[in-house]
């Protein structure tokens, strides 16, 4: 199973893009990409790119002939949370790929909050999946809530990168590194972030000492 390709993006058409990847000038791989990343490579035609990709079959409606797909997000989050939109009932591969027209946090967020309302704005999604999605994966997408950054950097082309988000401006750098790497360690967004303010509250020098000393003093407050 092909896990990564990176290589050179060569042509984008609507959610379709065809890469070449790296040291293989003779090879390309025709990648679909939810919406919302769509839009982040568009401005990076002929340039390079990487996208952490999983392999779908595709079936007609009728007969037995499978079409294999690869899929192809900016970010092993993004990728994680598509394998768990698509356990939602009625929700599949190509109709998930055109409702992830928003970054993951924000639909991650809108479960999280059972905002139906927002997700019936996202393509694809009526008033009963949304519904659906909500009673399916409230509690379950929770780590994805605020996600528009992989492993402490922002997403290249995101709105991420040109201006830090409010939990972030709240938080600084130190704190919002802190929250990232609690999250990775299994914690809930929403906890990680209570966390990391009692420390920055209580004993603000851990700023200045960077996040390794606001990670260690978020582990001795404990719960």
């Amino acid at each position: 199973m092909i896990a990564r390709i990176t290589g050179t993006l060569e042509r984008l058409e609507g959610s379709s893009c065809l890469i070449v990847p790296d040291g293989a000038p003779g090879l390309a791989y025709e990648v679909m990409v939810p919406a919302f990343a769509a839009e982040a490579l568009a401005s990076q035609r002929g340039g390079p790119v990487v996208l952490h990709t999983i392999e779908v079959f595709e079936g007609a409606s009728q007969g037995a002939n499978l079409t294999p797909r690869l899929l192809g997000f900016p970010t092993e989050s993004d990728k994680r949370f598509f394998q768990l939109f698509i356990t939602v009932k009625g929700l599949g591969a190509r109709k998930a790929l055109k409702a992830m027209a928003e970054p993951v946090g924000e639909i991650a967020g809108a479960i999280a909050r059972r905002d139906t309302k927002w997700l019936q704005g996202l393509p694809e999604i009526g008033k009963r999946s949304a519904e659906t999605i909500v009673a399916e994966l409230h509690g379950k997408a929770d780590k994805f809530v605020g996600t528009d950054i992989s492993e402490g950097a922002p997403r290249p082309g995101s709105s991420a990168e040109a201006k830090p988000t409010r939990e972030g401006q709240a938080l600084g750098e130190a704190g919002t590194q802190a929250v990232e790497a609690l999250v990775r360690l299994g914690e809930n967004r929403a906890e990680a972030v209570r966390k990391v303010e009692r420390v920055l509250e209580q004993r603000p020098e851990t700023a200045d000492a960077g996040a390794e000393a606001v990670l260690a003093a978020a582990f001795s407050l404990g719960s």
